[in-house]
């Protein structure tokens, strides 16, 4: 814990505050405290913005219940749109993976977000993703003929990739599974790579059984 925190002359809401913003993701106790100071600077009409969005996005955001992507209707506007190209269907790891694929203009098809990926080491198998619902989606729709596996180049995205190649194989269906083509760096996040970048790796993409 930051100096700052142990200090008794910090009121107790300001320490909370800081606490609070450590909660998320790459957030450290210095950054944490930055954020909590510039709370205190700001209007507090926008400070009372800023509550209300963090309460609604709880109560008003859902999963598709198509592509499990976020959205705020039981079917997203990317699954009810009628011009996107419904034989393809690209698998990400999470729903910010889908934005950067949006905003690539590189994608036109559909997506399906498996909220993480195999790490037996941690605990999470097949059931702790959305790779079922994948599957069932594969069953019941013959206009999908193609699946890439848009999971991260680290040894987890390789192995959830692996592993829904495998498990279509085995369903029965023709649908072909492609990667992501390696002119992303090993390693590397979906998140961080920018538009060139993704659009190459969609572009120049492979079937796994033949490329890996």
């Amino acid at each position: 814990m930051s100096p700052l925190n142990n200090s008794p002359f910090i009121p107790e809401a300001l320490n909370d505050l800081i606490e609070s913003f450590r909660l998320l993701p790459s957030i450290g106790p210095k950054t944490a405290q930055r954020l909590a100071f510039a709370t205190l600077k700001m209007p507090s009409d926008q400070v009372k913005s800023i509550s209300t969005a963090l309460s609604e996005i709880k109560n008003k955001i859902i999963y598709c219940e198509m592509c499990q992507n976020i959205s705020q209707e039981v079917k997203c506007e990317i699954c009810t749109s009628e011009t996107r190209d419904r034989s393809t269907i690209c698998v990400v790891e999470e729903a910010m993976d889908v934005y950067v694929l949006e905003k690539s203009g590189a994608y036109k098809g559909l997506f399906h977000v498996l909220h993480g990926s195999l790490s037996p080491a941690n605990g999470i198998g097949p059931e702790e993703i959305r790779i079922g619902e994948l599957v069932s989606r594969i069953k019941n729709d013959d206009k999908v003929k193609e699946i890439v596996v848009a999971t991260n180049l680290n040894l987890e995205g390789e192995a959830t990739a692996m592993y829904i190649n495998q498990i279509i194989s085995e369903s029965g269906t023709k649908v072909k599974v492609s990667r992501l083509a390696r002119g992303m760096p090993s390693g590397s996040d979906i998140e961080y790579a920018d538009d060139t970048t993704i659009s190459h790796a969609l572009g120049s993409r492979v079937i796994i059984d033949e490329g890996l």
